[in-house]
């Protein structure tokens, strides 16, 4: 590290600093939508197949952020992409029947499951397949957003009830 480094440090409080963060993500969330209108959401055709949007990271304008929210509807015989990520992941089966090969192990499901993706230090690698030739299967995934996950205010709020003598001896 450059020795200026630990100068521009200095010239910051960094106490103080997470009070102005906490005052600007309050300020943001403060208008934020707390209804998606799942069918005003526009469909998203990516690598992984047919994707609708409700909470994303780069999605700011809700009222919470903490998890990453999509549908994805797999067509009559298709199949998802496949991929190979950290797992922690919950899936509602919304309508349709298939299956979903976890680390090439087979896990069949239908409208109303539940499929539950294990996390794994490792990862684990995923590939979602509509059984059905004749309908679609589409199904609603849920999981942390680790990249904001609780924000300063930690889900409790984030309030200084009292200052340390020392910080009254600095004014």
């Amino acid at each position: 590290m450059p020795p200026d480094r630990y100068e521009e440090m200095a010239k910051t409080n960094y106490w103080d600093a997470l009070f102005e963060l906490r005052d600007k993500q309050r300020a943001e969330k403060r208008g934020g939508i707390q209804v998606i209108k799942g069918a005003r959401l526009p469909v998203e055709v990516n690598r992984q197949g047919l994707m609708r949007w409700y909470q994303h990271p780069e999605i700011n304008d809700t009222v919470l952020s903490t998890l990453l929210v999509f549908q994805q509807e797999i067509p009559p015989g298709s199949r998802s992409g496949r991929m190979k990520f950290g797992g922690n992941q919950v899936i509602y089966i919304l309508e349709g029947k298939g299956y979903t090969l976890i680390d090439g192990v087979r896990h069949d499901w239908a409208a109303g499951d539940v499929l539950n993706l294990p996390m794994k230090t490792q990862g684990i690698v995923v590939q979602h397949f509509n059984a059905d030739t004749e309908r679609r299967a589409r199904f609603v995934a849920v999981e942390p957003n680790l990249f904001a996950a609780a924000g300063v205010d930690r889900g409790c709020g984030f309030e200084q009830l009292e200052s340390a003598p020392e910080h009254a001896r600095t004014k």
